[in-house]
C-alpha cells in the first residue's frame, strides 16, 4: 500500500534516527565487528595513558609513520609523530595544502579515571599491608572497592634508572583490591550520602599479609612486601617518591550481551576515540589539508600538565611542521590555527532507560545510533562551554551525510543535573573551529563502560572522513 501523504512529508521532515543495525549489511556487519575485535585487543593492552601511547606508536611506525625528530626536512605525504614524554602523542600527515591554511585535526585524550599512589604509599595494620591512595579523575568511590585490581607502574630513582611494572594484568599474577564493609557491620555507612558511602581515604588497595621472619623487627608485612619489590624489581621505599604507580581494573575487555553487539571494558573514556581517531589517519592516503590525529593526557583533570592539551608543547609540534616544510614566517602559527577544523573527539553519555530521570530524552544520544555531534557542552547555563557556530556544524553534518556516516546529535543530560566539559575548549581559545563528537558510553567513568560496537566503527568512519575532507 502507497503511504499516504501524511506519512511521505513525515519521513521527508522528521530527524528519526534509527539504530544502525537495522539497515547493516552483511558485508559492514562482518567489518564492524572485525573493527570491534581489533579495538579490544589495543583497548586491552592499552589500560593506561603510556601505554595508549606505546601502542599507538608501534601502530604509526608499522604504518610508515616516524619520529618527527629523526627527519630535517618534510614534504607532502610525510608521515610523521612527536611524543610528549611518553605520555601524549601527535601525529600527522603533511597535505597538499600549505600549513596556513588549516590542518584538519581529531584529538582524543588517553587518560582516564583510575586510582593513583600517594607519595608515601605503603604501610602495615592489623595484620595486613595496605596502600594509600589519590583517585584520579571524577568517579563514583564505591564502584571501586571489591574488584579486581591491577599496578601499571613507572620507578624512576634517583640516578636515572627506569623500572616499568606490570602486576594484575596476566592471568598467572596476583590482584589486588579495595576492600568494603560487610553489611552486617555497614548500619552507619549505609545512612551516608551515597557519593560518601566510600570517602577518598577509605580507598586503601590491599597490597600483602605474610610477615618477614623476623622477630627482632617491626612492621613485618610491609618489610616484606619490600622485599618482594626489591628482589624482582631493585624497588626502595624512597623510590614511591619518584614514580607514577597508577591502579586499574584488571578484567578485559570483552564482548557483551546474547547478541554480541557492544563492548564492555575500563577506559573506554576516551580511549575508544583514540582508537578510532587513529585508525582514521592511517587511511586517509594523502590528505587535501596536513591531517592531525591527538591522543593527549590530563583531560580528566582539567587539561593541565606538561602533557595535557593546554601545554605549549602542542604548538611546538606545529612550529616544527611550518619550520621542516620551509613555510615558518611571522603569525604562520596563528594562521594555522586561524584556518584549522577540529573534532574534539570525546565520548558523551548515552541514554540509560534504567535512570531516565537523568536525561532529555529527546536531546540524549542513544546506543546503536552512530557518533554524536555536541554543538557544545559546559555545566547549566553552558559554563565553560565551547559552543560551535552553526555554520561549522553545518559543514560536519555535510561531511557525514556525504559519506553515508551515521550520526546523531545531543548534549549531556538535563540542563540543571550536571554537565561537564572537553579539550574542545581548549582548541578553541588557540582559534580553531572545533567541535566535539564522539562515541555514546553507558556507565561512563565506571571500572567498566558500554558502547556499541557500531558505533565505535562509525566513529573511525566518520574521523576518516573527517581528515580527508
Amino acid at each position: 500500500m502507497e503511504n499516504t501523504e501524511g506519512q511521505k512529508l513525515k519521513e521527508e521532515l522528521f530527524n528519526d534516527k534509527k539504530t544502525g543495525w537495522e539497515t547493516m549489511s552483511e558485508e559492514v556487519k562482518n567489518a564492524v565487528f572485525k573493527f570491534a575485535e581489533e579495538y579490544m585487543n589495543y583497548l586491552n593492552s592499552s589500560k593506561t595513558e603510556k601505554e595508549i601511547v606505546k601502542t599507538s606508536k608501534d601502530i604509526l611506525m608499522k604504518n610508515g609513520f616516524v619520529d618527527l625528530n629523526e627527519k630535517q626536512e618534510l614534504h607532502v605525504g610525510d608521515k610523521v609523530f612527536l611524543s610528549n614524554r611518553d605520555r601524549a602523542i601527535f601525529a600527522g600527515i603533511i597535505g597538499e595544502q600549505a600549513l596556513e591554511n588549516g590542518i584538519r585535526m581529531v584529538a582524543a585524550h588517553g587518560d582516564s579515571p583510575r586510582i593513583d599512589l600517594k607519595p608515601n604509599p605503603l604501610y602495615e595494620d592489623s595484620g595486613l599491608g595496605l596502600f594509600k591512595t589519590h583517585y584520579y579523575g571524577g568517579i563514583k568511590k564505591y564502584q571501586w572497592t571489591n574488584i579486581p585490581l591491577s599496578m601499571h607502574a613507572t620507578f624512576v630513582k634517583s640516578n636515572g634508572e627506569k623500572m616499568e611494572v606490570n602486576i594484575g594484568e596476566d592471568e598467572n599474577d596476583p590482584i589486588f583490591t579495595i576492600s568494603d564493609l560487610l553489611p552486617h557491620l555497614a548500619s552507619q555507612q549505609m545512612d551516608r550520602k551515597l557519593k560518601e558511602g566510600v570517602q577518598g581515604e577509605e580507598l586503601n588497595i590491599v597490597a600483602g599479609s605474610i610477615p618477614f621472619a623476623d622477630e627482632k623487627v617491626g612492621e613485618k608485612i610491609k618489610l616484606n612486601i619490600l622485599k618482594l619489590l626489591n628482589d624482582k624489581y631493585g624497588i626502595k621505599e624512597i623510590d614511591f617518591t619518584s614514580s607514577e604507580i597508577e591502579f586499574v581494573p584488571a578484567f578485559k575487555a570483552k564482548s557483551l550481551g546474547l547478541d554480541c553487539s557492544m563492548i564492555a571494558g575500563y577506559g573506554q573514556d576516551d580511549k575508544v576515540c583514540c582508537y578510532a581517531a587513529l585508525r582514521g589517519i592511517l587511511d586517509i592516503g594523502t590528505p587535501k589539508n596536513t591531517a592531525i590525529c591527538v591522543l593527549s593526557d590530563k583531560e580528566e583533570i582539567g587539561f593541565c600538565g606538561v602533557t595535557g592539551m593546554e601545554s605549549k608543547t602542542f604548538e611546538y609540534f606545529i612550529t616544527e611542521l611550518l619550520n621542516k616544510t620551509n613555510q615558518n614566517k611571522p603569525n604562520a602559527l596563528e594562521k594555522v590555527f586561524h584556518n584549522s577544523k577540529v573534532i574534539s573527539a570525546d565520548v558523551d553519555g548515552a541514554f540509560d532507560p534504567t535512570f531516565p530521570s537523568a536525561f532529555d530524552k529527546l536531546n540524549s544520544c542513544f546506543i546503536g545510533k552512530g557518533p554524536t555531534i555536541v554543538k557544545y557542552t559546559g555545566a547549566r547555563g553552558k559554563s565553560g562551554a565551547s559552543e560551535s557556530p552553526a555554520e561549522f556544524v553545518a559543514e560536519i553534518r555535510n561531511i557525514f551525510e556525504k559519506n553515508n556516516i551515521s550520526y546523531q546529535s545531543s548534549e549531556l543530560g538535563k540542563v540543571d543535573i550536571g554537565g561537564g566539559g572537553t579539550i574542545a575548549v581548549v582548541l578553541a581559545n588557540r582559534g580553531m573551529s572545533v567541535i566535539d563528537c564522539g562515541v555514546p558510553v553507558l556507565s561512563m567513568h565506571s571500572p567498566y563502560e558500554i558502547t556499541s560496537k557500531f558505533d565505535v566503527y562509525q566513529a573511525y568512519k566518520a574521523y576518516e572522513a573527517f581528515y580527508k575532507g
